[in-house]
């Protein structure tokens, strides 16, 4: 009788927790429509190559090699890149737009997770809205409150939050010495000078 009592408190947990695993995942936002709320204009598609101080520093802010490139989206001081990183388990997908050196949006796209979900919603990633890169280390300007049960995927978004703005200044930098008759289109072309870039992900 226990037996079967425990058998029945078994399988109603497991209807009880599956569904709400799943609804952690999902994903949430294409790149296409992420890109046209913050973009008037389609912006250009560019790749951004990193240096080897580069991949160093990119290397300090995630903790694991980074990738040879990264891909980024354009249009004017405008930059938006769509990024992963690994929460506990699985890659979370997330898009991050910057101008002016600061994070003007940061959204989740995709969550593979089963838990941890709650990174997604705004009351959270609102705090990244206006963030910089401090001076020294590469560190967020601010503090970034957790969330219980999250704490892997809290730091994942920090990390893809200061990978962006990092990524953007190095862009902006490449950008503003590279006439743009010549390289506007080869940005991270080895032919257009070192340290051009693009887009940045996995």
């Amino acid at each position: 009788m226990i037996a079967n009592a425990l058998r029945t408190l078994l399988i109603l947990a497991t209807l009880v927790v599956a569904p709400l695993a799943q609804a952690q995942r999902g994903v949430f936002l294409t790149v296409d429509d992420f890109l046209a709320q913050h973009f008037e204009v389609p912006p250009v598609s560019e790749s951004f190559w990193l240096s080897g101080e580069q991949k160093a520093i990119a290397e300090e802010i995630l903790q694991r090699p980074p990738g040879l490139r990264a891909r980024y989206f354009r249009a004017g001081p405008r930059t938006a890149w769509v990024l992963e990183e690994i929460g506990k388990e699985l890659p979370i997908t997330v898009g991050v737009v910057v101008e002016r050196d600061q994070v003007v949006s940061l959204e989740v796209l995709e969550y593979r997770e089963v838990r941890g979900g709650e990174v997604r919603y705004g009351s959270f990633t609102a705090q990244f809205d206006g963030a910089r890169l401090l001076a020294q280390g590469q560190r967020l300007d601010r503090h970034i409150d957790g969330i219980s049960g999250a704490t892997l995927s809290v730091r994942a978004l920090q990390k893809i939050a200061r990978l962006a703005l990092y990524f953007h200044q190095q862009t902006e930098a490449a950008h503003a010495e590279i006439p743009p008759s010549t390289c506007s289109e080869k940005l991270g072309d080895p032919s257009c000078g070192a340290g051009t870039n693009g887009s940045a992900s996995r």
